[in-house]
């Protein structure tokens, strides 16, 4: 898909289909497309827009009886908040309803009016935001599925139109279509059924979009990452036939004596829950357990075409958690590259064992930043529910900052509590730390408080680093009122692209 601008003093787009975004209480004749219609047109929707109320979140389709033509021009309303209480994320949500209204009435194309918004930078970040969820909810994982006869109705190009040329609007299209394109990478590879991606496969996939965005890549495998003595990865992957892989993505493109920022993400391919199966309920999308890492390698796709003046390496543990007589069990013991004992109680938390050896692994960069990505725990779920992600860290600034990037680029967190008082829950028995807390009740919290051991020197007992810890579980897929397509969500890519650019 396109999303182009155009400047037209006079009417030009004749017959493409139009979008009107639509304030509570405005008139058809006051949007500024209006002037674009024919006469026809016009008076066809003055007779009729007395008899159309819009309210926030809904759509209507107009076929008008356009001047010279028997088969008319479709318009879609899409309905607003009142003017007073309209925000970025409200302007996200009906982009993506007008897309996908297009999308069910096979238009391949609309225009709308693009004009600029208070200031340049405003201006910037409103139309990223409006092309980069346009991107969003045009797609949909078709990899398998035969294309109909009259093809998959997905939209071809969206037209910006103003009156005059705005390099801001232009700007802020090209910057939305790279995050939105990246969001979308992410949902592919995640979508990807685990069978058609293994541990190998993901970092064939990381290594050519690396190398397409000129991103450096070294990819360890199982003997490397056995000499690096990452016991955790190691122990996780013995069930599988599948060998484990850990990915490393450094962009550098910042001053040298710039610290780096470092994204880890989980990378299990699927998740059987090991010996302690997954019930049938719980197993089906764990092909989706890999999310975090995903968005950690699309991530800085984005910060590399965005060409950000930056240094970022990203972490990617990518294992296969399965059952078999070779597995890891409940009561091993497993030895951290840290230097630190894991005493598995649950083969299902797998997740936070290998972030356990990448979170040491990132000490070696001394960075200014820390963030891992994780589809951790359902405990965060329900936690903060199908809406938002679940932000740990001991920093109120970072926590602050966090949430105004989420708020903003849609990518929405909620703080959670990091605390020592969690720690005795997952003091080990016959390890260091146990991989669960005792209690049924907390489980992301007592994740987090797991990971914070990793993050910590072991020496001093205070944080290597500043870090933060983003549990997506809940954001793994997409939910109702979304008005995306089912399955991953691509989060939170958006959040830690311009984390990236601004932090």
């Amino acid at each position: 898909m396109n999303i182009v601008f155009r400047a037209f003093k006079e009417p030009k787009p004749r017959h493409i289909p139009l979008v009107f975004f639509m304030f509570e209480g405005d008139e058809i004749a006051s949007q500024p497309l209006f002037k674009y219609l024919d006469l026809p047109e016009k008076e066809y929707l003055r007779g009729i827009s007395k008899n159309i109320v819009l309210k926030e979140k809904e759509s209507k389709v107009l076929i008008l009886p356009s001047e010279g033509s028997d088969l008319g021009r479709k318009i879609i309303l899409v309905g607003l908040s009142r003017r007073e209480k309209f925000s970025s994320p409200k302007a996200a949500l009906a982009t993506r309803i007008a897309v996908i209204t297009a999308k069910k009435e096979r238009i391949k194309q609309f225009a709308f009016w693009a004009s600029p918004v208070r200031s340049k930078e405003k201006t910037r970040d409103f139309y990223e935001v409006i092309s980069a969820n346009a991107f969003m909810a045009n797609f949909e994982f078709s990899k398998y599925k035969s294309e109909p006869a009259n093809g998959f109705s997905f939209l071809e190009e969206i037209q910006g139109i103003y009156t005059s040329v705005d390099r801001d609007v232009q700007k802020g299209f090209e910057r939305g279509s790279i995050i939105g394109e990246e969001v979308n990478n992410t949902r592919y590879l995640a979508n990807t059924p685990g069978g058609d991606m293994t541990p190998q496969i993901l970092a064939e996939h990381a290594r050519k979009d690396a190398k397409s965005v000129g991103i450096k890549i070294t990819v360890f495998e199982e003997k490397q990452i056995r000499e690096l003595k990452m016991g955790g990865v190691l122990g996780v992957s013995k069930g599988s036939a599948e060998r484990p892989r850990f990915i490393v993505l450094e962009y550098f493109n910042g001053p040298k004596s710039q610290k780096p920022i470092v994204l880890v993400g989980k990378g299990v391919t699927f998740d059987t829950g090991g010996l302690n199966l997954k019930p049938e309920t719980a197993i089906y999308e764990m092909h989706m357990d890999m999310s975090g890492g995903a968005a950690v390698i699309h991530a800085i796709c984005a910060a590399a075409r965005l060409k950000l003046k930056k240094n970022i390496v990203g972490l990617i543990p990518a294992v296969e958690n399965m059952p078999s007589g070779s597995s890891y069990h409940p009561g091993d013991v497993l030895r951290s590259m840290s230097g630190l004992s894991i005493e598995v109680l649950n083969t299902d938390a797998e997740g936070r064992i290998i972030l356990a050896d990448a979170l040491h692994y990132a000490k070696k960069y001394d960075p200014r930043l820390v963030v891992d990505v994780a589809t951790l725990t359902g405990a965060a779920a329900v936690a903060v529910g199908p809406r938002f992600t679940g932000l740990f860290t001991s920093d109120k600034k970072l926590e602050a900052e966090f949430r105004r990037l989420g708020d903003e680029t849609g990518d929405l967190v909620w703080p959670l509590p990091l605390s020592k008082d969690y720690e005795d829950d997952i003091k080990g028995t016959f390890g260091d730390w146990a991989n669960i807390g005792k209690f049924r009740w907390g489980g992301a919290i007592t994740a987090a408080v797991f990971l914070w051991q990793f993050v910590k020197d072991s020496k001093e007992g205070e944080e290597a680093y500043p870090w933060v810890h983003l549990d997506i579980a809940s954001r793994m897929t997409t939910t109702e009122g979304d008005f995306l397509a089912k399955g991953a969500s691509g989060a939170p890519v958006r959040l830690l692209t311009r984390l990236l650019e601004e932090y």
